[in-house]
């Protein structure tokens, strides 16, 4: 039990746990859908269903950006209801809080760093990304955001710690593969020779342009759709006829694909943009990789292709064990809190 640590990141859609042991093995690593909004009873099943698939626990070091869930009032307050939650869910568990800058900290001191446990799951992947490779460019292309951190000097060369500053800075940017609603991607789209309006309706998800196009991960796709139809490309091309005010029958399989091309090109483009951004600091070499993680990492290649980067898995950074292969680079916060606490354990030795 000493020699195991289980990381967690407790997100507002997702539940992420991964597994180390001893020397950094990464040994176990896994995500389970929690719609946090829709109460915290949904955190403490997807808690349990952990459970029953990692045993023992042993230690825990938990991340989080679920205190962003409009089921609480204000950040501080979700920090709190979170850490009681992973309290009760766990309570024979050592739980340790990743508090960004500070490192970690105790369950009996939690509330009073709110603010750097607040949404700092990034710094921990970067953190670790950056102690392993020195330099490059993390890019973290979750369901819902993505991250995008420059590493230099070790370090984690960050200008903004908050998601507000982090917005500011370019480093996040609030697009993900399954979950961003194709409204938000764009206020208009070629159509049959003409530029259509976007409707601003939840009628459907980046997951649908990405399965139209036959290259989603469906195990990445764990939330109902839209309509609460089916996750086949059929239905998500009538999905994507609705954000144009049309029916799937309005255009062939070609248009629609067409047009699901262009919304995904649309969504990476301002990804690429804000990578741009980053390496224009200049504080990396030409040759420094772009790291990928994130359910969203295989779009990452060709990314860092274009800006003419060597590319990387985050998956390549660890002691994988082969069943945790799967998971590790989507899980890359949980798997790295896991890593980081393991180290402050064995420094402490």
């Amino acid at each position: 039990m000493a020699e195991l640590v289980t990381g967690f990141d407790i997100g507002g859609a997702h539940l992420k746990a991964a597994q180390v042991t001893a020397g950094g093995r990464v040994v176990a690593a896994l995500q389970v859908p929690c719609a946090l909004w829709q109460g915290l009873d949904r955190l403490e099943q997807a808690f349990a269903e952990v459970r029953t698939r990692l045993f023992p626990i042993g230690r825990t070091a938990i991340t989080m950006t679920g205190e962003l869930a409009d089921l609480f009032p204000d950040r501080a307050t979700g920090v709190r209801e979170l850490v009681h939650a992973a309290e009760a869910a766990l309570p024979e568990a050592g739980h340790r809080f990743w508090a960004g800058r500070h490192g970690f900290v105790g369950s009996h001191v939690a509330a009073g760093h709110a603010v750097e446990i607040a949404s700092a799951n990034w710094l921990a992947s970067a953190t670790f990304a950056a102690r392993s490779l020195g330099e490059g460019l993390l890019v973290d292309l979750g369901s819902t955001t993505t991250d995008i951190l420059l590493l230099a000097g070790g370090e984690v060369r960050a200008r903004g710690f908050t998601d507000r500053e982090r917005l500011t800075t370019g480093e996040l940017v609030y697009t993900g593969l399954t979950r961003t609603p194709l409204m938000a991607v764009a206020d208009r789209a070629p159509f049959a020779g003409r530029w259509v309006g976007m409707m601003k309706e939840y009628f459907a998800t980046a997951a649908d342009a990405y399965r139209v196009l036959g290259i989603l991960p469906e195990a990445a796709d764990q939330h109902p759709t839209a309509d609460g139809g089916p996750k086949t490309a059929a239905a998500s091309m009538r999905r994507l006829a609705r954000m144009i005010g049309a029916d799937a029958a309005d255009g062939t399989p070609e248009d629609w694909r067409r047009l699901a091309a262009w919304l995904a090109g649309r969504q990476m483009r301002a990804i690429e943009d804000a990578a741009a951004l980053q390496l224009s600091r200049g504080l990396v070499s030409d040759p420094a990789p772009l790291v990928g993680a994130g359910c969203g990492r295989f779009l990452l290649r060709p990314l860092a292709e274009r800006l003419g980067l060597p590319y990387r898995d985050f998956a390549e950074l660890l002691d994988l064990a082969p069943e945790a292969r799967d998971w590790a680079a989507t899980c890359a916060p949980a798997v790295a809190v896991a890593l980081l606490a393991l180290q402050e354990l064995e420094r402490a030795g």
